[in-house]
């Protein structure tokens, strides 16, 4: 541990975070091939909850804030499934995806007690041009954060790529009320990993940090309102919305995303980073 609680891991840790982050990639891709129109989103979760316990992991979302004796209020499913206008934390049910709809699908998973995270955004069928140009921003500001990341600089650093990169790419809203985090023994950490922001400001990157970088990006405002679900948030002007995420660390020899299949090594490539995993 360091300074205001954040979690150092060691590098068996993060090994093991490394295992739980392939988890949650390959149900990912699972997903991102079974999301197409007349599947429903309960359908969807009942597929990563098989592919996540054949592979030896547990979901950190099924149950995730439950409280009281029985465990009311928790998280019903091992995925967020949010649709169109919902940004983040939809609940999935009954909800039938159609052509050119567009989700976003946010998983987590536990190996040996340590935790991963990450989320893509489906386009369902064919979508406008428009959205395909907001899914590309989205991804693109989730890279240029983790690219912005290196030893002894500041989380202000990846806050301040993710909002460069977003306004640099067209008018699009930046949602401010979530945020990044820390992650290792538990899913939410110290510290916030906020989507805009200024440089060199906030917790100091070490090596053993390993924070998940997730950018909510809209067609309009960053506004929203959470649903009577207590659960799903959804963009208060109805504009569509896009959210991507990768947990990642950094290593004596560069930067390792734990949650990708690769590592991160041909986007990090692309954008001149040296990849730091093994």
């Amino acid at each position: 541990m360091f300074d205001r609680g954040i979690e150092i891991k060691t590098p068996d840790q993060i090994a093991s975070m490394r295992s739980a982050g392939l988890v949650v990639a390959h149900t990912l891709e699972l997903l991102r091939r079974e999301a197409r129109a007349g599947v429903t989103t309960g359908e969807l979760d009942a597929m990563a909850h098989e592919h996540i316990v054949a592979s030896g992991a547990t979901s950190n979302f099924l149950n995730y804030g439950a409280h009281g004796p029985s465990g009311e209020g928790g998280f019903t499913g091992v995925i967020c499934t949010s649709v169109n206008d919902e940004v983040v934390h939809g609940m999935p049910g009954s909800r039938v995806l159609r052509d050119g709809d567009i989700i976003s699908i946010d998983c987590g998973a536990i190996v040996d007690g340590w935790h991963g995270d990450a989320a893509i955004t489906v386009a369902v069928g064919e979508v406008p041009d428009e959205i395909t140009a907001l899914l590309q921003a989205t991804e693109d500001a989730m890279w240029a954060g983790i690219a912005a990341a290196a030893l002894g600089g500041r989380v202000g650093d990846i806050s301040h790529a993710i909002e460069t990169s977003v306004v640099a790419a067209g008018d699009y809203g930046i949602v401010e009320g979530y945020t990044g985090h820390g992650i290792g023994s538990a899913m939410h950490q110290p510290p916030d990993v906020p989507n805009y922001g200024r440089p060199r400001r906030g917790a100091k990157l070490v090596e053993g940090l390993a924070l998940a970088v997730e950018p909510m990006v809209t067609l309009g405002t960053g506004s929203t309102r959470t649903l009577a679900d207590d659960w799903t948030v959804v963009t208060t002007d109805g504009s569509w919305s896009a959210h991507v995420e990768n947990t990642f660390t950094l290593t004596d020899t560069g930067t390792w995303v734990l949650t990708s299949l690769d590592g991160g090594r041909e986007r990090l490539a692309a954008l001149g980073v040296p990849y730091g995993g093994d």
